[in-house]
């Protein structure tokens, strides 16, 4: 089971951002990409918002980076871990410029990008950009498969839809993987229906333990009803962790304790079907956070 991490700094929501991140910036996440790629992390990921409304950013805060040019930037001081949008909201964007801006990082990284996908869930951000909110769900299905056209191998890729329709449209660099893989982030059953029939993977948004074995069985039988053979990596978002025995109060969610503990509790999730885990690790500085990392990476991974 590989594992992977959200990185801090570039989104502040409260919902889970430590108190040191607020004062953190480019240099806090070149630190802990480097210390991803150094502790065997399968990922680096970022999120998506271009402009967060007044009403909401007392809780989603107004701090989101541009996925793309952050993933290029860490892309640059990183060798091997992949770098994946969770989520991009590819609606809001014509498919033919998504493509441009990950393929291009996609060849810049060697072919480093796992693309995470979802509906996106701000009615003010849709309408900015003059994007149907109320059918978003439909939006997101026609970019997915414009997206398959656009970041194949085709130099002039092809697609007629009801949306969006190009063909003899030349986009070079193209992408350094010969398939592109695409995780459709969510939990609702439209999601997690998009992530059973036209996606790679599958990036549940917070769902519990419990869940998921029923969310992980329907995506199965969905799969198998539609004649698809091939793989779909399952992800889960973990509880919040911290190895070892914390001085302070991380929380009550949080899994503490010796390393051999946490991944007992962990390989759990491989039970029920998980491939890959995304991590949050409680921390008060930067320095706890990479520290963390490095130990989760040395003494929790092994037994996973």
């Amino acid at each position: 089971m590989s594992y992977g991490i959200q990185l801090p700094v570039q989104s502040q929501s409260t919902l889970y951002t430590e108190a040191w991140e607020t004062g953190a910036g480019p240099e806090d996440l070149v630190a802990v990409a480097r210390a991803a790629d150094a502790a065997g992390f399968a990922y680096i990921a970022c999120c998506d918002h271009v402009a967060v409304p007044r009403r909401l950013a007392p809780v989603m805060s107004t701090v989101w980076y541009d996925p793309v040019a952050t993933l290029a930037h860490l892309a640059a001081v990183t060798e091997r871990v992949r770098l994946l949008s969770h989520v991009a909201v590819v609606g809001l964007r014509h498919p033919l410029l998504t493509a441009k801006q990950y393929a291009t990082l996609d060849q810049l990284s060697g072919g480093r990008l796992v693309l995470g996908v979802g509906a996106g869930h701000v009615r003010e951000e849709f309408e900015a950009l003059h994007v149907d909110f109320e059918r978003r769900g439909a939006v997101l299905d026609e970019v997915m498969d414009a997206l398959r056209a656009a970041l194949g191998p085709e130099e002039f890729p092809e697609h007629h839809g009801k949306l969006y329709d190009f063909a003899d449209l030349g986009q070079r660099p193209r992408p350094a993987q010969e398939h592109v893989p695409v995780w459709v982030g969510g939990s609702s059953p439209a999601a997690v229906r998009r992530a059973a029939l036209k996606g790679d993977g599958w990036l549940p948004q917070g769902d519990p333990r419990e869940r998921l074995p029923a969310q992980i069985a329907r995506l199965k039988a969905l799969r198998e009803e539609a004649g698809i053979e091939a793989p779909c990596t399952i992800g889960a978002i973990a509880e919040p962790l911290y190895v070892g025995r914390p001085g302070w109060n991380p929380g009550r969610r949080t899994l503490t304790g010796p390393p051999e503990e946490i991944a007992e509790s962990l390989r759990a999730y491989r039970a029920l079907g998980v491939d890959q885990i995304q991590v949050r690790f409680r921390s008060r500085s930067r320095a706890e956070l990479t520290d963390q990392m490095a130990a989760f990476g040395a003494e929790v991974a092994p037994d996973l």
